[in-house]
């Protein structure tokens, strides 16, 4: 079984028992190819449901990015909701915009009503603004949320640095939708929950192939199939990872980046008091934004963006560390203790999609770095989609996954693109 990274969300985490790997042919309702929240979301609902579910993960559940991302629950697309109304309409954009700012409430509800151990913090997260451009853009956006009912408010100067201990930057907005938990223990809980609920879940099992026949699909593994009239592909940003040569397309659709993280030892408790002394975490409006969190040991968590490498090593991680001097320079003599790194899947219309993929055959994914939220939401709507909903009634119309123009030199630009980035954050940092 390929092995989870040595993170802190892997030394931390509940312990959680091995799903078999799947063994000669079954017959299912559902079949989810793809053990992340998406996929684990999915078969919760569709089971819950009354579906027959089968879920193949080629690792282990949460192997992927959720159990790997900083744990920050973020409400909201990045269009904001008056972007969403222009390009769809009032209706269809309202839809859009509630979708999206409702989602963390249905991760908060989920662990409540499943009991799932993973240190959950509703109401405590902060968009934390650097600069007086990006200080017009937020007011903007909490305008626009505040018409629409969310719990979200302007912080100023002095606020932001009491709730986040650094004085880098110059407000916030503390939208009490948002939250943090920690996030393989998130997945491990949902994997639970499915399992539960009926779902039959098989780890070490990659989908090698898809063929229609039978039910209507068979997903082959290298030790069996499953033949289901519904199959759900999860796999996200690693879809080109483990699920290329199952479906080209749909791996050329979505934009696979590297965010990388590292941990500190725990603080001492003078430390504890002054950065992020409520349990907030918090990202920022930097081009190559910042990301930060204090575990339940009292460890301070940095992440961010960095170069497309599977296997980064220790110098990889050097703007990490810098980060970390920077913003809260009484750290820096801390030993850092764990770092790790994992994708994220973008496209081109800032937006997550359903992928219409076949009869009976569905994807969904792009969720531009908020997919705690957004992929657990998202399955809801895929478990519909399997249980024969009307594609109308979805706030996501499902669409042809269409190949982005010169997918494969996606990671030169893409490392151009983070170069020129850094280069205007560190040239606005110095100006102010």
């Amino acid at each position: 079984m390929t092995e989870l990274p040595n993170s802190l969300w892997a030394a931390t985490a509940p312990e959680d028992p091995r799903d078999p790997q799947l063994e000669g042919n079954q017959i299912a309702d559902v079949c989810v190819i793809g053990g992340g929240y998406t996929g684990l979301s999915t078969a919760l609902h569709a089971a819950e449901a009354g579906g027959d579910v089968i879920l193949l993960e080629a690792a282990e559940p949460g192997w992927g990015a959720s159990g790997r991302n900083g744990g920050q629950v973020i409400p909201g697309f990045k269009l904001d909701p008056d972007d969403l109304v222009k390009r769809y309409g009032s209706e269809r954009g309202e839809r859009l915009a509630e979708f999206s700012g409702a989602a963390p409430e249905l991760v908060f509800d989920l662990i409540r009503r499943h009991r799932i151990d993973c240190d959950a913090r509703p109401g405590r997260w902060i968009h934390a603004v650097h600069g007086d451009a990006a200080l017009a853009e937020e007011e903007e956006r909490v305008r626009q949320w505040r018409e629409r009912g969310a719990d979200i408010e302007m912080l100023d100067r002095g606020e932001t640095e009491a709730l986040l201990g650094t004085n880098r930057y110059i407000a916030g907005a503390l939208d009490r939708r948002g939250g943090w938990l920690q996030p393989l223990a998130y997945a491990r809980g949902l994997a639970r929950a499915a399992r539960t609920a009926g779902a039959k879940l098989y780890a070490a099992s990659p989908a090698t192939d898809i063929s229609q026949g039978g039910r209507g699909w068979r997903v082959t593994t290298p030790s069996g199939c499953v033949e289901a009239e519904q199959v759900i592909m999860c796999t996200n940003a690693y879809t080109a990872h483990f699920a290329r040569r199952l479906w080209p397309r749909l791996a050329r659709s979505l934009i696979p980046i590297v965010s990388y993280q590292a941990a500190t030892e725990p603080l001492s408790d003078e430390l504890r008091q002054v950065i992020l002394p409520k349990g907030h975490c918090a990202s920022d409006t930097h081009r190559m934004l910042k990301y930060f969190c204090i575990d339940p040991d009292g460890r301070l968590v940095m992440g961010g963006r960095g170069r497309f490498l599977e296997n980064p090593g220790r110098g990889d991680f050097s703007h990490i560390i810098k980060s970390i001097e920077r913003f809260f320079p009484r750290a820096a003599g801390a030993k850092l203790e764990y770092f790790w790194s994992g994708r994220v899947a973008l496209n081109l219309g800032y937006l997550p999609e359903i992928y219409d993929l076949g009869p009976g055959l569905r994807a969904g994914g792009g969720y531009m770095g908020r997919g705690v939220a957004m992929a657990t939401a998202m399955g809801t709507l895929l478990a519909q989609c399997a249980g024969g909903a009307d594609p109308a009634s979805l706030p996501f119309q499902p669409t042809k996954a269409k190949p982005i123009p010169l997918h494969a030199l996606r990671r030169p630009g893409i490392e151009a693109a983070v170069a020129w980035k850094r280069m205007l954050d560190a040239w606005e940092t110095r100006s102010r």
